[in-house]
Formats: C-alpha cells, structure tokens, sequence
C-alpha cells in the first residue's frame, strides 16, 4: 500500500473496488486490465473467504498492478496477522466504536514497540523468511496502511480520538451502517449523515490523516470529494457484474424483448 499512501499524502485522489463474493485471480486480473482503480479491498467481514483464497487474490491484484488492503472484524487478532501474512497490504478495521476499540485494533497490527503482532516471518509480507526480522518489523509498522471504519454512532462523537491514534492512517466511512446507526437507513443525504462526514472530516484535519468512503452515486461522490476525501470506493465486485448484465440486456433489448 505504500504507494497509495504516498498518493493520499499527496492529497491525490485514490480509487478503489471492494472484492468479496466473486472474488477470483480472472476478475481482479480483468480489473486491473480494464484500468482505472488504484487498488481492491477485500471484504473478509462479509465473506469470510480462506486464507487460500486471500494469498491468491492478493498475488493476482499484484500483477496487474493493484495495491490491497484487507476489510476484517476488529473480533480476532489472527485474523488481523493472516491478512497481513497472505499479501495484504493493510487492514481496515469494520463496525469500531470507540477509540479504546481502534487503539487495541492497531497494536494488534503493529510489532514492538507500538503493538504486539507476534513475529513470524513466513509469510508474504517478510518475503517468506529472506528478510532479517529486525527489517521486516520497521518496514511492515511503517508501510502498512490501517484504516478505521467510521460507520457507528459512537465512532462519529470518538472520530477525532480515533484519528489521533498513533499508527491509524486512514478514516474510512460505511454509509450503509452509517446511516442505519443514525436512525436513517438509505437516507445518503440526510442532514445527519452529513453532519457525521463532516465530522469525519474535520478530525482528519485536525491530525492530518486521510480519509475514504463507499459512495453511492456521482453526486454522493462529488460531495465527499468536496469535503476532503480522496479515496473513493464507487462500485464492487457484484454491482459490476449487475451493472454488465444490466448493459447488455439494454444493448439488446430486441433480443431480450422477444
């Protein structure tokens, strides 16, 4: 993820594509492909997938020149290090609340002296043991991104404690659970939802980390670039295949009208 934190450091806008249910080496390489996203995030909340099946997808987002980061439960810390171990480029923590949550959920994430991720250095990430363990600890606590997910209500009034944890780089809204915790589900637009970017917003300011979200519409997504945000998930795996199906049946709409 190192060059996508560059790119956010920058205040360059960063897209991305949550890949979960249809996840597949043949998919990520098609994305990649077509150009256009920097990146995928994998969706080990909702999905689940084996640590197989993670390893492969992270190897195939890498050769078609994807950067990745992995969406788990703040719930298990092995979790946290297979992700990272399989190729994961960081973590992104789902449904935290407090910042009491996202401090625990970045020592989980972070060697000694920050954290307490225990060493193994067999995986992807220290190159399968052909780095010395020392070197491994500095690069891995210094290039791995971490994101909190900002998609409670208390996670709002905590945004700016979670923002200044040392070793969270990134604040990523969930519009969906965002609004549902608000009271106001699918309401994008209501006046609570943007209150609660805007605070997201302004804590990101305030300790000069970046900030990201879902977005659900071009106006939705104009509106949050507007407010500071620059890395942008517009889509995922199966809104695009919908979308496609979508398009062809339009293209051929005699053909399917018959």
């Amino acid at each position: 993820m190192l060059r996508i934190k560059e790119k956010l450091a920058n205040n360059e806008l960063v897209r991305m594509i949550g890949v979960g249910r249809l996840m597949h080496h043949n998919f990520l390489q098609i994305l990649g492909i077509q150009g256009g996203f920097d990146g995928v995030w994998f969706d080990h909340e909702h999905v689940g997938f084996a640590m197989e099946n993670l390893e492969i997808g992270t190897m195939a987002a890498r050769s078609v020149g994807l950067e990745n980061f992995v969406r788990v439960a703040p719930t298990d810390y092995a979790t946290v290090t297979r992700s990272l171990e399989a190729g994961g480029g960081g973590v992104m923590a789902a449904q935290i609340h407090t910042a009491a949550q996202a401090e625990e959920f970045t020592r989980w994430t972070k060697f000694a002296p920050r954290g307490c991720r225990g060493l193994n250095v067999g995986g992807y990430d220290a190159r399968f043991a052909t780095i010395p363990a020392s070197e491994f600890c500095e690069k891995a606590n210094r290039e791995n991104f971490l994101a909190i997910q900002i998609e409670t209500k208390q996670s709002v009034v905590e945004a700016d404690a979670i923002a200044a944890i040392d070793g969270v780089d990134h604040l990523f809204v969930g519009p969906a659970d965002l609004s549902q915790s608000l009271g106001v589900t699918g309401q994008f637009f209501h006046e609570d939802c943007i209150a609660a970017i805007d605070a997201v917003a302004a804590a990101c300011r305030n300790h000069g980390k970046s900030w990201g979200a879902v977005t659900v519409s071009p106006e939705h997504a104009e509106m949050l670039y507007e407010k500071g945000c620059r890395l942008l998930s517009p889509t995922s795996d199966t809104k695009v295949v919908n979308s496609g199906v979508a398009a062809v049946k339009q293209q051929f709409e005699k053909l399917f009208s018959m």
